[in-house]
């Protein structure tokens, strides 16, 4: 089975999971890392997920993965926070934290600089646009942007 067929099929299990549980489902991805496979399951609510969170997903996922044995490869199963400094991936996280400090990192500099941190302005027609702290706005391709994530402001 492709990659892509195993995120989505995990991904459609755990969807059930998280809505009967006023959770969201925030990204699946199934990866190699050295000689080892994970499936990783990421979960947000308001106010951020704990502990018993990840624990009641994993166990309802896992008891469906283990049913339904539609993974050939051994894997590890981890569901978890997107963590405070989230990469932001989705459109609609671009609407949900608008307003927010982002760090944008860039494939190619502009003036030299690679990285710009600002208030999300937000997403339209695929350019991410922040106000800089000293009220300068910048817009830049999607395609130009190698991450935009949440910056965490002490």
């Amino acid at each position: 089975m492709k990659v892509k067929d195993i995120v989505e099929k995990t991904e459609s299990y755990a969807a059930e999971i998280v809505k009967k549980l006023s959770l969201e489902l925030v990204e699946t991805e199934y990866v190699k890392e050295g000689s080892d496979r994970f499936l990783r399951v990421y979960i947000d609510k308001e106010g951020g997920v704990g502990i018993n969170d990840c624990e009641k997903v994993s166990r309802e996922l896992e008891a469906i993965l283990d049913k339904e044995d539609f993974i050939e490869e051994a894997y590890t199963l981890e569901v978890s926070s997107p963590g405070l400094d989230r990469i932001l991936k989705k459109d609609f996280e671009y609407i949900k934290y608008k307003g927010r400090q982002v760090i944008v990192r860039l494939y190619k500099a502009i003036d030299k600089t690679k990285k710009f941190q600002g208030e999300l302005i937000g997403l339209e027609d695929r350019v991410i646009s922040i106000k800089t702290e000293d009220s300068q706005v910048f817009s830049f391709k999607r395609e130009d942007v190698a991450v935009c994530r949440l910056a965490v402001v002490l």
